[in-house]
Protein backbone atom coordinates (compact mmCIF):
# COMPACT_ATOMS: atom_id res chain seq x y z
CA UNK A 1 0.00 0.00 0.00
CA UNK A 2 1.50 3.28 -0.95
CA UNK A 3 2.29 5.92 1.96
CA UNK A 4 0.00 9.03 1.98
CA UNK A 5 2.18 11.94 0.50
CA UNK A 6 1.27 15.25 2.56
CA UNK A 7 2.15 18.73 2.43
CA UNK A 8 3.18 20.37 5.79
CA UNK A 9 1.42 23.73 5.72
CA UNK A 10 4.20 25.65 7.64
CA UNK A 11 5.72 27.78 4.50
CA UNK A 12 2.19 28.46 3.52
CA UNK A 13 0.76 30.32 6.64
CA UNK A 14 0.39 33.52 4.48
CA UNK A 15 -2.55 31.68 3.07
CA UNK A 16 -6.13 30.92 4.93
CA UNK A 17 -6.17 26.92 5.67
CA UNK A 18 -9.16 27.36 3.12
CA UNK A 19 -6.86 28.37 0.39
CA UNK A 20 -4.31 26.09 0.87
CA UNK A 21 -6.52 22.90 1.69
CA UNK A 22 -7.96 23.20 -1.82
CA UNK A 23 -4.70 24.18 -3.51
CA UNK A 24 -3.44 21.15 -2.24
CA UNK A 25 -6.06 18.90 -3.19
CA UNK A 26 -5.55 19.59 -6.94
CA UNK A 27 -2.00 19.56 -6.63
CA UNK A 28 -2.74 15.59 -5.98
CA UNK A 29 -1.76 15.56 -1.75
CA UNK A 30 -3.62 12.94 0.54
CA UNK A 31 -3.55 15.33 3.68
CA UNK A 32 -1.72 17.96 5.47
CA UNK A 33 0.52 18.40 8.30
CA UNK A 34 -0.67 21.34 9.61
CA UNK A 35 1.44 24.35 11.39
CA UNK A 36 0.51 25.77 14.60
CA UNK A 37 1.27 29.17 12.70
CA UNK A 38 -1.33 31.46 11.13
CA UNK A 39 -4.53 29.86 10.89
CA UNK A 40 -4.04 26.22 10.44
CA UNK A 41 -4.10 24.61 13.78
CA UNK A 42 -4.45 26.99 17.18
CA UNK A 43 -3.47 25.47 20.19
CA UNK A 44 -5.52 27.61 22.42
CA UNK A 45 -8.54 27.93 20.47
CA UNK A 46 -8.38 23.91 20.24
CA UNK A 47 -8.43 23.77 23.58
CA UNK A 48 -10.61 26.65 24.55
CA UNK A 49 -13.26 26.28 21.74
CA UNK A 50 -15.66 23.29 21.34
CA UNK A 51 -16.45 23.90 17.56
CA UNK A 52 -12.79 24.67 16.66
CA UNK A 53 -11.94 20.71 16.15
CA UNK A 54 -15.25 20.19 14.66
CA UNK A 55 -14.62 22.83 12.12
CA UNK A 56 -11.72 21.89 11.41
CA UNK A 57 -12.03 18.01 10.68
CA UNK A 58 -15.38 19.74 8.21
CA UNK A 59 -12.78 21.78 6.61
CA UNK A 60 -10.41 19.05 5.46
CA UNK A 61 -12.97 16.90 4.98
CA UNK A 62 -14.99 19.35 2.06
CA UNK A 63 -11.35 19.06 0.74
CA UNK A 64 -11.10 15.21 0.53
CA UNK A 65 -7.99 15.69 2.91
CA UNK A 66 -6.70 13.75 6.25
CA UNK A 67 -4.67 15.45 8.81
CA UNK A 68 -1.58 13.18 9.68
CA UNK A 69 0.76 15.11 12.10
CA UNK A 70 0.69 18.63 14.04
CA UNK A 71 3.89 21.13 13.88
CA UNK A 72 4.76 22.89 16.69
CA UNK A 73 8.73 23.75 15.23
CA UNK A 74 8.12 27.46 16.07
CA UNK A 75 7.79 27.44 20.06
CA UNK A 76 9.45 24.15 20.44
CA UNK A 77 12.41 25.85 19.52
CA UNK A 78 11.99 28.37 22.37
CA UNK A 79 11.68 25.50 25.23
CA UNK A 80 15.87 24.93 25.25
CA UNK A 81 17.27 27.29 23.79
CA UNK A 82 20.01 28.96 25.39
CA UNK A 83 19.56 32.33 23.75
CA UNK A 84 16.01 33.59 23.51
CA UNK A 85 16.32 36.81 21.37
CA UNK A 86 14.25 38.76 19.04
CA UNK A 87 15.15 36.26 16.57
CA UNK A 88 12.04 34.13 18.62
CA UNK A 89 10.06 37.15 18.96
CA UNK A 90 9.16 37.12 15.30
CA UNK A 91 8.18 33.56 15.08
CA UNK A 92 6.01 32.87 18.14
CA UNK A 93 2.97 34.14 19.35
CA UNK A 94 2.87 37.24 21.46
CA UNK A 95 1.31 35.14 24.91
CA UNK A 96 4.20 33.08 24.50
CA UNK A 97 7.20 36.07 23.87
CA UNK A 98 5.08 37.70 27.16
CA UNK A 99 7.86 40.28 28.67
CA UNK A 100 10.70 38.54 26.83
CA UNK A 101 12.20 37.75 30.07
CA UNK A 102 14.31 34.41 28.33
CA UNK A 103 13.20 32.27 31.33
CA UNK A 104 9.43 32.65 31.20
CA UNK A 105 9.53 32.44 27.14
CA UNK A 106 11.11 28.95 27.51
CA UNK A 107 8.40 27.84 30.70
CA UNK A 108 5.14 29.25 28.39
CA UNK A 109 7.07 27.73 25.14
CA UNK A 110 7.02 24.53 27.23
CA UNK A 111 3.41 25.03 28.34
CA UNK A 112 2.41 25.04 24.64
CA UNK A 113 4.36 22.35 24.09
CA UNK A 114 2.91 20.22 26.50
CA UNK A 115 -0.56 21.33 25.26
CA UNK A 116 -0.20 20.64 21.46
CA UNK A 117 -0.05 16.91 22.12
CA UNK A 118 -3.49 17.38 24.28
CA UNK A 119 -4.65 19.74 21.29
CA UNK A 120 -3.36 17.43 18.33
CA UNK A 121 -5.02 14.36 20.77
CA UNK A 122 -8.64 15.78 20.98
CA UNK A 123 -8.21 16.49 16.81
CA UNK A 124 -7.40 12.84 16.38
CA UNK A 125 -3.99 13.10 15.34
CA UNK A 126 -1.19 11.32 17.27
CA UNK A 127 1.82 12.92 15.64
CA UNK A 128 3.19 16.25 16.85
CA UNK A 129 6.70 16.89 15.31
CA UNK A 130 9.20 19.71 15.84
CA UNK A 131 12.07 21.48 17.28
CA UNK A 132 14.01 21.37 20.39
CA UNK A 133 15.78 24.30 21.02
CA UNK A 134 19.38 23.57 22.34
CA UNK A 135 20.70 24.89 25.21
CA UNK A 136 24.99 24.00 23.59
CA UNK A 137 24.89 24.57 19.87
CA UNK A 138 26.59 27.86 20.65
CA UNK A 139 29.57 26.03 21.87
CA UNK A 140 29.34 24.31 18.33
CA UNK A 141 33.28 25.05 17.51
CA UNK A 142 34.76 24.05 20.32
CA UNK A 143 36.67 27.54 20.44
CA UNK A 144 37.41 29.20 23.02
CA UNK A 145 37.86 25.98 24.57
CA UNK A 146 34.75 24.01 26.08
CA UNK A 147 34.43 22.43 29.31
CA UNK A 148 32.89 18.83 27.95
CA UNK A 149 31.07 19.21 31.62
CA UNK A 150 29.34 22.05 30.21
CA UNK A 151 28.27 19.68 26.86
CA UNK A 152 27.32 16.82 29.53
CA UNK A 153 25.25 19.59 31.60
CA UNK A 154 23.23 20.77 28.16
CA UNK A 155 22.05 17.42 27.26
CA UNK A 156 21.18 17.36 30.97
CA UNK A 157 19.29 20.76 30.59
CA UNK A 158 17.40 19.36 27.74
CA UNK A 159 16.37 15.89 29.35
CA UNK A 160 14.71 18.08 32.45
CA UNK A 161 13.27 21.09 30.18
CA UNK A 162 11.51 18.04 27.91
CA UNK A 163 11.11 15.02 30.23
CA UNK A 164 7.87 16.71 31.72
CA UNK A 165 6.22 17.78 27.96
CA UNK A 166 6.82 13.99 27.59
CA UNK A 167 5.09 13.35 30.37
CA UNK A 168 2.36 14.94 28.79
CA UNK A 169 2.61 13.30 25.42
CA UNK A 170 2.63 9.91 27.30
CA UNK A 171 -0.93 10.79 29.28
CA UNK A 172 -2.34 12.08 25.65
CA UNK A 173 -1.62 9.06 23.78
CA UNK A 174 1.05 11.49 21.12
CA UNK A 175 4.45 11.00 20.04
CA UNK A 176 6.69 13.37 19.27
CA UNK A 177 9.52 13.75 16.39
CA UNK A 178 12.47 16.11 17.02
CA UNK A 179 13.34 17.05 13.43
CA UNK A 180 17.16 16.71 13.39
CA UNK A 181 18.53 20.08 12.38
CA UNK A 182 21.42 22.26 13.02
CA UNK A 183 20.95 24.63 15.91
CA UNK A 184 18.85 21.49 17.19
CA UNK A 185 20.76 19.44 20.50
CA UNK A 186 20.32 16.64 18.19
CA UNK A 187 21.97 17.52 14.47
CA UNK A 188 23.60 14.66 13.06
CA UNK A 189 23.87 10.89 13.94
CA UNK A 190 26.34 11.44 17.61
CA UNK A 191 24.18 14.15 18.89
CA UNK A 192 20.95 12.10 18.11
CA UNK A 193 22.20 9.02 19.83
CA UNK A 194 22.76 11.24 22.77
CA UNK A 195 20.18 13.29 23.19
CA UNK A 196 17.95 9.94 22.96
CA UNK A 197 20.15 8.76 25.91
CA UNK A 198 19.92 11.65 28.09
CA UNK A 199 16.14 11.38 27.51
CA UNK A 200 16.04 7.63 28.80
CA UNK A 201 14.92 6.37 24.99
CA UNK A 202 11.46 7.31 26.39
CA UNK A 203 9.17 6.14 23.19
CA UNK A 204 7.06 8.48 23.36
CA UNK A 205 10.77 10.83 21.58
CA UNK A 206 11.20 9.80 18.45
CA UNK A 207 12.36 11.68 15.35
CA UNK A 208 11.13 13.58 12.06
CA UNK A 209 13.24 12.51 9.41
CA UNK A 210 14.51 15.53 7.00
CA UNK A 211 17.57 14.30 4.91
CA UNK A 212 17.83 17.75 3.19
CA UNK A 213 19.45 18.63 7.11
CA UNK A 214 21.69 15.61 7.12
CA UNK A 215 22.92 16.36 3.12
CA UNK A 216 24.61 19.57 3.49
CA UNK A 217 26.48 18.37 6.28
CA UNK A 218 27.82 15.20 4.50
CA UNK A 219 25.71 12.90 6.88
CA UNK A 220 24.59 9.60 5.17
CA UNK A 221 20.83 9.49 5.19
CA UNK A 222 20.36 5.13 4.70
CA UNK A 223 23.16 5.32 7.45
CA UNK A 224 21.02 8.06 9.71
CA UNK A 225 17.62 5.65 9.35
CA UNK A 226 19.25 2.00 9.60
CA UNK A 227 21.01 3.93 12.73
CA UNK A 228 17.55 4.88 14.09
CA UNK A 229 14.81 2.50 12.55
CA UNK A 230 12.59 2.03 15.60
CA UNK A 231 12.84 5.98 15.89
CA UNK A 232 11.72 7.04 12.66
CA UNK A 233 7.95 8.55 13.47
CA UNK A 234 7.36 10.69 10.48
CA UNK A 235 9.38 11.63 7.30
CA UNK A 236 9.80 15.21 5.64
CA UNK A 237 10.97 14.98 1.82
CA UNK A 238 12.91 18.06 1.26
CA UNK A 239 15.65 18.66 -0.83
CA UNK A 240 18.80 20.20 -0.74
CA UNK A 241 22.01 20.74 -2.82
CA UNK A 242 25.64 21.58 -2.18
CA UNK A 243 27.61 24.68 -3.90
CA UNK A 244 30.86 23.76 -2.98
CA UNK A 245 33.33 25.14 -5.45
CA UNK A 246 36.19 26.60 -3.71
CA UNK A 247 34.86 29.83 -2.40
CA UNK A 248 31.67 28.44 -0.57
CA UNK A 249 31.32 26.71 2.94
CA UNK A 250 28.96 24.36 3.99
CA UNK A 251 28.40 27.25 7.28
CA UNK A 252 26.32 29.41 4.94
CA UNK A 253 28.56 32.33 5.66
CA UNK A 254 25.60 34.68 6.67
CA UNK A 255 24.53 34.89 3.53
CA UNK A 256 20.33 34.50 3.33
CA UNK A 257 18.31 31.79 1.70
CA UNK A 258 18.63 31.83 -1.99
CA UNK A 259 21.67 33.66 -2.41
CA UNK A 260 24.17 32.14 -5.04
CA UNK A 261 26.91 32.52 -3.30
CA UNK A 262 25.78 30.41 -0.42
CA UNK A 263 27.62 27.17 -0.15
CA UNK A 264 24.08 24.64 0.21
CA UNK A 265 20.66 25.92 -0.16
CA UNK A 266 17.54 24.26 0.17
CA UNK A 267 15.65 23.49 -3.49
CA UNK A 268 12.55 21.35 -4.44
CA UNK A 269 12.22 17.87 -4.52
CA UNK A 270 14.22 16.22 -7.09
CA UNK A 271 16.10 19.17 -7.79
CA UNK A 272 18.80 18.83 -5.55
CA UNK A 273 21.46 16.00 -4.82
CA UNK A 274 20.19 13.66 -2.35
CA UNK A 275 19.85 10.11 -3.96
CA UNK A 276 15.92 9.64 -2.69
CA UNK A 277 15.50 5.76 -4.04
CA UNK A 278 17.58 4.27 -1.49
CA UNK A 279 15.62 6.42 0.84
CA UNK A 280 12.58 5.13 -0.04
CA UNK A 281 13.88 1.64 -0.45
CA UNK A 282 15.06 1.65 3.31
CA UNK A 283 11.93 3.56 4.78
CA UNK A 284 10.41 0.41 3.50
CA UNK A 285 12.76 -2.19 4.62
CA UNK A 286 12.70 -0.64 7.99
CA UNK A 287 8.87 -0.80 8.20
CA UNK A 288 7.97 2.78 8.12
CA UNK A 289 4.25 3.26 6.87
CA UNK A 290 3.37 6.75 7.38
CA UNK A 291 2.81 9.62 5.67
CA UNK A 292 5.70 11.25 3.30
CA UNK A 293 5.24 15.10 4.03
CA UNK A 294 6.70 17.59 1.65
CA UNK A 295 8.02 20.65 3.30
CA UNK A 296 8.41 22.82 0.00
CA UNK A 297 11.25 25.32 0.07
CA UNK A 298 12.83 26.81 -2.86
CA UNK A 299 13.75 30.22 -3.25
CA UNK A 300 14.30 30.05 -7.31
CA UNK A 301 10.96 28.22 -8.26
CA UNK A 302 7.46 29.43 -8.18
CA UNK A 303 5.91 27.66 -5.52
CA UNK A 304 2.63 26.39 -6.29
CA UNK A 305 4.89 25.11 -9.45
CA UNK A 306 6.75 23.30 -7.16
CA UNK A 307 4.52 21.78 -4.99
CA UNK A 308 2.72 19.87 -7.64
CA UNK A 309 6.22 19.06 -9.06
CA UNK A 310 7.25 17.65 -5.22
CA UNK A 311 4.14 15.55 -4.81
CA UNK A 312 4.09 13.83 -8.26
CA UNK A 313 8.01 13.26 -7.66
CA UNK A 314 7.26 11.22 -4.66
CA UNK A 315 4.55 9.60 -6.30
CA UNK A 316 6.94 8.44 -9.00
CA UNK A 317 9.67 7.86 -6.40
CA UNK A 318 7.38 5.99 -3.78
CA UNK A 319 7.35 2.10 -4.82
CA UNK A 320 5.55 -0.82 -3.16
CA UNK A 321 7.27 -3.22 -2.42
CA UNK A 322 7.80 -6.43 -4.31
CA UNK A 323 5.73 -9.58 -2.60
CA UNK A 324 8.05 -12.22 -4.12
CA UNK A 325 11.64 -12.55 -5.62
CA UNK A 326 12.32 -11.67 -8.99
CA UNK A 327 13.16 -15.13 -10.30
CA UNK A 328 10.03 -17.10 -8.10
CA UNK A 329 8.90 -18.26 -11.40
CA UNK A 330 12.02 -20.55 -12.12
CA UNK A 331 10.97 -22.19 -8.70
CA UNK A 332 7.68 -24.12 -9.77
Amino acid sequence: MARPVTLFTGQWADLPLETLAAKAKSWGYDGLELACWGDHFEVDKALEDDGYIRRKHELLERHGLRCFAISTHLVGQCVADKLIDERHKGIIPARIWGDGDPEGVRQRAATEVANTAKAAATFGVTQVNGFTGSPIWHLLYSFPPNSFETIEAGYREFADRWNPIMDAFDAAGVKFGLEVHPTEIAYDIVTTEQTLAAIGRRPAFGINFDPSHLYHQFVDSVQFLETFADRIYHVHVKESQRNLNGRTSILGSHLNFGDHRRGWDFVSPGHGGIAWEPIFRTLTRIGYQGPLSVEWEDSGMDREYGAADACAFVRRHDFPASQLAFDAAFQR
